[in-house]
């Protein structure tokens, strides 16, 4: 290695040389696609975390503080993408808002994001999520996809003509698969295909049936969204080669999707593959089939934790309404349309069920009261019902809400709710768990995204968030099905600020039929 790249491979002598003991040398791991803001950390404490993985690249999409902060939030990102050895490659969000439906802190259009075209970290535009606009042909987001060279998407269940269609407007990725049919469908017709695996989204062993020598160089690993306690534990794309393998994935496949595939989609000819001319960014692992990484080197030189470091925090303050609990009262009777969730993946179910609002909540069919608070405008609340969640006893309540990032609630007695969302609003952004008079809360100063707090704090804090939600009955990682409540763009029944949103017909409905 020399001033950062690989020189060769081969007998030379070198000023500086390690003994790995015979220990294996892999490339730099690279995610290709992932929200950071969902780690709940901010950048620096997400590459600290990250790079003991032997994660070197991540491909980010600062959709959610673009949600909230407009481009100043894109700034953010980039400026402190700055602070860390990990390069930050930033794709630039396409729906802000993700619908035109909603309603969220800014709006960015087709001459907003030009103005960051060229700067240095800019790669692409990340995931197209207005399916719809592209096939009707809308003109900002075709303005858009025609800034760049690299289009990513996000077409969860697309398929037939319109997919065709889809993929003809200039879509050339999607890490919304389910299902190795729609993953073989997507990848036939040229896609790349993203395999994910976050806290919520396990898409992994399902679809690592499409990766034999032919498809690799089209397949890569992609976490999308990962709480910071998964990435402490389990890993980050060092965890992603864990499954694959033990599924029963060949290493070197595995490794390819986890390196130069990722590399490849992206154009990132110098990174990837231990080759000279390359970026000198790699790790030492135990083994390739436990692949425990034991060192990570970037350019060249190892990444030695340089500590905590306070980050600087975005300011988003919360305009936000607390509801009284007449503000959240549920009337009506009939069949219901009731979210359902699905474990182990962010898309629901429309469940239809008779309900009377007089027995809400029914602890027996485990169905709740789900309500979303307007942020940014001292707006009213939505109130849906959910399946799933398991609660008991007590709510559940945090500003992290794919994607406009409105205050969301799950709960057992009206009283918890309002005690919830008051102590978000209260914290200026936060999770939070609240019975009786017991409260356990994560402070987010970031936009009421990400903490100030080093990671192995944040982890701690999650950690006592779970189990007070666990004593509840809740499931778990209820925090992250609970961010995924109001996503209007993965199907199929959401709730919003407004209420009941039916995604397949992108429209708001009632929440009870007749």
């Amino acid at each position: 290695m020399k001033d950062g790249y690989v020189v060769g491979l081969g007998d030379y002598r070198g000023t500086r040389e390690y003994d790995l003991s015979g220990a294996y040398v892999v490339p730099g791991l690279i995610d290709a696609h992932v929200h950071i803001e969902s780690s709940l950390l901010a950048p620096a404490e997400y590459a600290r975390l990250v790079l003991r993985h032997g994660t070197t690249t991540v491909i980010a999409d600062p959709h959610e503080i673009a949600n909230v902060c407009g481009a100043p939030g894109i700034e953010y990102m980039l400026a402190e993408s700055m602070q860390t050895p990990l390069d930050i490659l930033v794709m630039l969000p396409s729906c802000v808002p993700a619908t035109p439906l909603d309603a969220g802190g800014a709006v960015l259009a087709a001459t907003d994001l030009a103005r960051f075209r060229g700067r240095e970290g800019v790669i692409g535009l990340a995931e197209v999520m207005n399916v719809p606009g592209v096939l009707a042909g809308d003109q900002d987001l075709r303005a858009k996809m025609d800034l760049f060279a690299v289009v990513d998407g996000h077409a969860p269940f697309l398929s037939g003509k319109d997919l065709n269609a889809y993929i003809y407007a200039g879509v050339q990725s999607d890490h919304e698969c389910t299902t190795l049919a729609e993953a073989r469908e997507k990848l036939l017709r040229g896609m790349y295909v993203m395999i994910r695996e976050g806290s919520t989204e396990h898409n992994l062993r399902d679809l690592l049936p499409l990766v034999d020598a032919c498809t690799a160089p089209r397949c890569c690993f992609a976490t999308d969204d990962r709480h910071a306690d998964m990435l402490a534990g389990e890993g980050h794309i060092d965890d992603c080669v864990r499954i694959a393998v033990a599924s029963g994935l060949e290493v070197e496949l595995a490794l390819r999707m986890a390196t130069l595939s990722a590399a490849g989609r992206f154009g990132l000819h110098d990174r990837g593959a231990l080759a000279p001319g390359r970026l000198a960014d790699f790790c030492v692992v135990d083994d390739p089939d436990r692949f425990r990484v034991l060192r990570t080197f970037k350019r060249g030189i190892e990444v030695i934790d340089p500590g905590y470091r306070p980050p600087a925090c975005l300011a988003a303050p919360l305009h936000a309404r607390v509801p009284e609990p007449r503000d959240i009262l549920l009337t009506g009777r009939g069949e219901a349309r009731v979210i359902g969730i699905v474990p182990g993946q962010i898309a629901t179910r429309d469940l239809r069920c008779p309900v009377d609002a007089a027995g809400i909540p029914d602890i027996g069919r485990d169905i709740l009261k789900a309500v979303v608070t307007d942020r940014y405008r001292a707006g009213g609340s939505g109130i849906g019902l959910v399946h799933g969640f398991g609660l008991h006893e007590g709510a559940l309540a945090g500003s992290v809400s794919h994607d406009s990032h409105n205050i969301v609630a799950v709960g057992v007695r009206d009283a918890d709710i309002v005690r919830a969302v008051g102590e978000v609003v209260r914290l200026g952004g936060g999770l939070a768990v609240a019975s009786n008079n017991d409260v356990t809360a994560l402070p987010l100063e970031c936009a009421g995204l990400m903490s100030a707090l080093p990671h192995d704090e944040v982890v701690r804090r999650l950690a006592a968030l779970e189990e007070h939600a666990r004593r509840l009955g809740a499931i778990a990682n209820p925090f992250m099905y609970l961010s995924f409540l109001a996503l209007t763009v993965i199907p199929e029944v959401r709730v919003t600020e407004r209420g009941v949103f039916d995604v397949r017909a992108f429209a708001d409905v009632p929440l009870f039929s007749g």
